[in-house]
């Protein structure tokens, strides 16, 4: 294909333009974009975030204008450039790990030291002994050992005490036999595995003298480090392409009678005593699944700025497009209206950018919930080694009750955040019509990327029963009149008072009363759940279903929660303006009266609010506040701070140059107009020339 000629290049969008478009939108608004951000993620973390954009977007092997157009075995081969890179800069310029974070959320794509600098290391320092880190986790920090974490295998996911792979303890030697004694039992999933790491921390099924004592970490050698061949008896590979996440090398594993010494197995929290041969019990378990919490509440924080990034997209794209007339409009207005004024579209956009605010919020309180009970384990971990608690899904080890509250409440938001995040993603998408199955659009691939999220640290699904199991479990105590002091017990024990009196919750006029409905409903399906369990004796899987809407509703609950207290705080009021607490307010309403709408059935069965009420939710006040919420649209995306090299969005460009860019895409970058094709059926020719050579970036 020969390069635009000058006519073409001469070409513009009709009008108006798309940057005069979004200039009259942030016009609109008086919001005080800055502020806000600052108020979000601090000064600090967006100055880094500035800093570090500069140095990725001056080297070569980040620029992205290929990402779109390459195949499977060059995303990863640029991927694995891109983190080898990564690596040497952070040593360069002395970056920390808030540092190095930053760079990969910039670059938006996971690398193939993705498991390596997250679980892997994270393991070795929280599970390992100060022997393993002199042995292991030095030459870890430094890259000379590149490690994963196997634990999933093909034949079990989320019941992690169902694996299958075996670590047989020999007294004779003092060593550990690896073995996957069956084709279920290959470790499967795991990312940096394929082609990248040298090392794995396998998780395998300990057994001392034909005793199975459960999964437990070891540290073994995979690949020698010359060659980067695999070492004998074992079997690894990629497991091939994905839906997404198709820059990293998620692979295989089969051990066949691999020895490794006593040393490997890491022994913070247990181990095997050579003298003795006899297993040495976690003297604290709640430290170990509280790792685990700790992932969960990261990923509830990071599930926000994950939906914003469609929501920004949609809402920027969607305000730039023009598409038939409002036929009510006054004739000085009439021509093409702009998608976003169509209140369908609203509907859709704008509670997802309350949501965006709401989970945001929300993750912030959970790490603060998260590290005020680890102070508390500190303080008393006699406390924290009470293993009252069964073990959960993903799980290997039972928790105590001190942690319970937030074990709960981890596993429910993790779920709902995720999901939310996830399916908003493909709203968003759909909100942009046809260009939205571009992937110039850029919201595809990032909603394909961001799905395993949904299932890895616990599938969605099998989560909410751990919600479930402990909302019930506090239902009990509540009836036994010794229930412990914490929200969710005050929650149930306020529902029993006043369940002979009624409700009464004036939520279109209080948002106290707002944030008390879901209170409500959630405490109201608890004890109907367990009327179903206690009293019916109904079996678990029969309840499955009721659980889940359970889990849904305390979770819901948690983030109305959140977020109206967010705008009670101090800090808030005293770090914005009125006019901002006022649109964040009308932001926090409008996600709890479109989930309340959503859910009404639920509301209404529960004595929450009236038919009447759910009806004025419904057309009344969820209407206004679109109308209130849609002159700040743009200015309230522009609070995220991401920068069209992040984004990689035609049609999220921040100056509106939505059509400008999808064509610069699809004529001079664009491999594929680089062939020239024999298109007659009776010629065996296919490829008459090739030219994809211009087209290709050099790393």
């Amino acid at each position: 294909m020969r390069p635009n000629p000058d006519w073409v290049k001469a070409l513009k969008p009709a009008s108006p333009q798309g940057t005069d478009v979004l200039k009259d939108e942030r016009a609109k608004s008086s919001l005080d974009v800055d502020s806000l951000s600052n108020f979000l993620f601090s000064k600090e973390v967006l100055a880094r975030q500035d800093n570090i954009l500069k140095i990725l977007q001056s080297e070569k092997v980040f620029e992205k204008s290929q990402n779109y157009f390459d195949g499977r075995v060059e995303r990863f081969q640029t991927s694995l450039a891109r983190a080898k890179r990564l690596q040497r800069l952070q040593v360069q310029h002395g970056w920390s790990h808030d540092d190095y974070v930053t760079a990969n959320m910039l670059l938006s794509e996971p690398t193939p030291y993705g498991l390596h600098a997250s679980m892997f290391l994270t393991t070795l320092r929280d599970q390992g002994t100060e022997e393993q880190h002199d042995l292991f986790l030095g030459k870890a920090e430094k890259y000379q050992y590149i490690g994963c974490y196997a634990q999933t295998e093909l034949g079990h996911g989320s019941n992690v005490r169902g694996l299958e792979t075996t670590a047989t303890w020999c007294p004779e030697d003092k060593t550990f036999i690896l073995h996957s004694p069956s084709l279920t039992a290959a470790k499967w999933w795991i990312g940096s595995l394929g082609r990248t790491a040298n090392f794995a921390v396998v998780m395998a099924q300990l057994i001392i003298d034909k005793k199975v004592y459960g999964p437990h970490p070891f540290v073994m050698q995979i690949r020698d480090l010359k060659t980067h061949e695999p070492l004998e008896g074992v079997h690894v590979g990629d497991i091939g392409p994905k839906f997404g996440y198709n820059t990293m090398d998620n692979g295989f594993l089969l051990l066949n009678q691999v020895k490794i010494p006593h040393i490997n197995m890491l022994a913070k929290f247990s181990s095997v005593d050579t003298k003795t041969n006899k297993y040495l019990r976690p003297s604290s378990p709640s430290l170990v699944y509280g790792t685990l919490t700790w992932v969960r509440s990261t990923i509830v924080l990071q599930s926000g700025q994950t939906l914003a990034r469609g929501v920004t997209i949609a809402t920027r794209y969607c305000a730039t497009r023009r598409q038939f007339q409002d036929r009510d409009a006054p004739e000085w207005e009439k021509g093409e209206n702009q998608v976003l004024n169509y209140s369908m579209v609203q509907i859709r956009l704008l509670p997802l950018l309350a949501a965006t605010f709401a989970l945001h919020f929300t993750g912030k309180a959970m790490m603060g919930l998260y590290q005020q009970n680890q102070k508390k384990i500190s303080a008393d971990p006699g406390k924290a080694s009470d293993s009252g608690r069964g073990a959960g899904p993903e799980e290997t080890h039972s928790g105590s009750d001190l942690l319970a509250d937030l074990h709960a409440t981890s596993c429910g938001l993790k779920a709902l955040a995720s999901t939310t995040a996830a399916e908003g993603l493909e709203v968003c998408r759909r909100a942009c019509g046809g260009h939205g199955y571009s992937s110039f659009g850029g919201i595809g691939s990032w909603y394909a990327d961001y799905l395993p999220t949904t299932t890895w640290e616990g599938d969605n699904y099998m989560l909410t029963q751990q919600v479930a199991r402990y909302l019930l479990k506090s239902a009990r105590t509540v009836l036994k009149g010794n229930p412990p002091e914490n929200d969710t017990t005050s929650m149930l024990k306020t529902f029993l008072a006043r369940s002979e009196i009624g409700a009464a919750f004036d939520v279109l006029g209080n948002d106290e009363d707002l944030v008390a409905a879901f209170a409500w409903r959630t405490a109201f399906l608890t004890f109907e759940a367990l009327k179903h369990r206690d009293e019916e004796k109904h079996s678990w899987n029969s309840l499955l279903v009721d659980f889940w809407r359970l889990s849904t509703a305390h979770s819901q609950y948690l983030i109305v929660k959140c977020f109206y207290d967010a705008l009670r705080s101090t800090d808030l009021k005293s770090n914005l303006d009125s006019n901002t607490v006022t649109l964040l307010s009308k932001l926090f309403r409008l996600y709890a009266l479109h989930t309340l709408e959503k859910e009404a059935s639920e509301f209404y069965t529960s004595s929450a609010v009236t038919v009447r009420q759910i009806q004025l939710a419904r057309t009344k006040s969820v209407m206004k506040l679109l109308e209130e919420i849609r002159p700040h649209a743009i200015r309230l995306v522009d609070v995220w701070k991401f920068s069209d090299w992040q984004l990689d969005s035609s049609l999220g460009r921040e100056d509106g140059k939505v059509y400008e860019d999808m064509f610069h895409r699809a004529s001079e970058l664009n491999p594929l107009n680089g062939l020239t094709v024999d298109p007659y059926p009776d010629s065996d020719v296919i490829i008459k020339k090739d030219e994809r050579s211009t087209f290709k970036s050099k790393l």
